[in-house]
């Protein structure tokens, strides 16, 4: 039998949220989408204001706010290098405060809630495919730390509020996403290839283009995030989320430039520091846990990205910050 749950998500309004808040409200939950409008688009949830059953609430995570909810999907973060490194000190502020924030609320309500960590726990890793039981090989004091030390911050959170407060928690990893409501400058690798292809400009490949990237499209991932949350609830996780399906970021420009009949040329820069240089997902655990896996092949999606990309007018888009 059907029954109706009060769900926040917050950062509701970006890529993945607001895919999520759509999924949700329907499936006719009472969904409260919370975004601080950083990285995110207004224009994201504009479909769902008429919604009975749907409320934006601008907010940052990084402050104390009291709702009544019965689950939380907690997705509340700037998730690019550029734009998470240009306030590195508001970014693990956003992952630590606001972990804090939603499983008091948790607990105040008996609510289950959901992080969304990411495969950046992992680091550069010596270890391939990465299982969850692998710790990383995270630089702490890298440029990266903010977001990766942030979101493995907000894991031990959730694991200790588990432990000692008996919060329901849930805790998934998840694995580069893309697909249509990406943020055109979010200095994602498929963003900014399939941006630079349709505008006509280089392609830039940072390193030699052989470093490694395993892509989910996004309908794949938001039913890995709504399984795991109304799963058994002796599985806690973390999971990963992620396509196992593993490519070199040289063969990924080559098919947008493909895809999109661009006469673009590839352009080398140096590699970022602590950049990995292999991610790709063990997901045997989603698998068996949770009974999911990626159905969408990498070129079935990104043609669905290139539509939606066409579609837009990239001047009703700012980017966030100087350095995407």
């Amino acid at each position: 039998m059907f029954q109706i749950k009060r769900i926040l998500v917050t950062g509701g309004a970006g890529f993945l949220g607001s895919h999520l808040c759509e999924r949700l409200v329907d499936q006719g939950h009472d969904v409260i989408c919370l975004d601080n409008f950083f990285t995110s688009q207004k224009s994201n949830v504009d479909h769902l204001l008429g919604r009975p059953n749907f409320e934006l609430v601008r907010h940052d995570v990084t402050q104390p706010i009291w709702l009544e909810v019965d689950q939380i999907y907690n997705l509340a973060c700037p998730a690019s290098p550029g734009h998470y490194q240009y306030n590195a000190i508001k970014t693990i502020k956003t992952s630590v405060l606001g972990a804090i924030h939603v499983l008091g609320m948790a607990k105040r309500c008996r609510a289950t809630v959901l992080q969304a960590s990411t495969s950046e726990v992992y680091g550069d890793p010596e270890v391939h495919p990465q299982p969850e039981s692998y710790r990383g090989n995270v630089n702490p004091i890298g440029p990266r730390a903010c977001y990766d030390e942030g979101k493995r911050a907000a894991e031990t959170l959730f694991m200790d509020y588990h432990r000692m407060n008996g919060v329901d928690v849930r805790i998934v990893r998840i694995f580069n996403t893309y697909g249509p409501r990406m943020h055109p400058f979010d200095g994602r690798v498929i963003s900014n290839f399939i941006r630079q292809a349709l505008e006509g400009e280089d392609i830039t490949i940072f390193g030699d283009g052989s470093q490694t990237r395993s892509f989910c499209y996004r309908d794949d991932l938001i039913d890995g995030f709504v399984r795991m949350m109304n799963g058994p609830s002796d599985f806690v996780g973390p999971v990963n989320i992620g396509n196992p399906g593993e490519f070199t970021i040289g063969e990924l420009a080559k098919m947008v430039i493909e895809m999109t009949g661009s006469k673009s040329q590839i352009v080398h820069r140096p590699l970022p520091a602590d950049d990995p240089t292999r991610r790709r997902p063990d997901i045997t655990l989603a698998q068996e846990k949770l009974g999911w896996q990626p159905q969408i092949p990498l070129e079935d999606g990104l043609a669905k990205t290139i539509d939606w990309f066409r579609s837009i007018n990239l001047n009703h888009y700012r980017p966030p910050t100087p350095n995407f």
